[in-house]
């Protein structure tokens, strides 16, 4: 084999080992299915007063709604707020113990999700009551008991109806209402959250495609929050 054949072959590596990885992400960002792009912000959201630099471009920044900060209590009677997602993705449904049908199919889906990520401490489950004057501590705790599964992986929560119902509105912005004593309007609704406590997706509890394509989406935010952590601002 010649020089120029040597060097023939050294160039055409050199460029595969350069092209085939921008190759492959234009694939995945441009050619590729959704769940490779970041996932949408829902909510109420505004123009803030910073901006930011982008190829020579000024660009206002975006606020985004956020949760605001609650006070429940769990399945083993410990206080929960915003502070005990902190650094955490969670996913959230509202549900009420003696429901017949729709929660437990929810409930169900929320499992194999929850148990999916058993070993994974970035993301957290919480299911919300909307029948807190009888979904008390005891009976969550019973409740809870059949999924076999950590309260610091899976919370069910309760407390007064005013404060469940008014988060539901407007931080989760779903449906919370009761109509009588043993008839609630709520969401079906899996509600994916990052962690600075945005709504990041919607996700029909009852539908297995669905539930499949939240776990698809928690494996995109997971890679997003992880990017943050490995390539800040500078």
């Amino acid at each position: 084999m010649n020089r120029f054949s040597v060097s023939l072959k050294k160039i055409v590596i050199l460029v595969l080992i350069l092209a085939v990885p921008g190759f492959l992400y234009y694939l995945l960002t441009v050619k590729g299915k959704n769940r490779y792009k970041p996932l949408p912000f829902y909510g109420p959201k505004e123009v803030a007063k910073t901006g930011h630099s982008h190829h020579g471009n000024y660009i206002p920044d975006t606020i985004y709604h956020k949760l605001s900060d609650f006070n429940l209590v769990n399945q083993n009677g410990e206080p929960v707020s915003l502070k005990n997602f902190t650094g955490n993705i969670f996913i959230v449904n509202f549900f009420y113990t003696n429901c017949p049908t729709v929660c437990n199919e929810m409930n169900k889906n929320l499992h194999f999700l929850a148990d999916t990520y058993r070993k994974n401490r970035m993301v957290k489950f919480v299911s919300i009551t909307v029948d807190p004057q009888r979904d008390d501590v005891n009976t969550l705790k019973a409740y809870a008991a059949k999924y076999k599964l950590p309260a610091d992986k899976w919370q069910f929560l309760t407390g007064d109806t005013t404060s469940i119902y008014n988060l539901a509105r407007k931080g989760f912005l779903v449906n919370a209402v009761q109509l009588d004593k043993d008839n609630f309007v709520y969401s079906d609704k899996l509600i994916l959250i990052d962690q600075e406590k945005r709504v990041r997706g919607y996700y029909s509890g009852t539908s297995v495609p669905e539930v499949n394509r939240l776990n698809d989406e928690i494996k995109v935010q997971i890679a997003e929050e992880l990017r943050k952590i490995k390539a800040p601002d500078l």
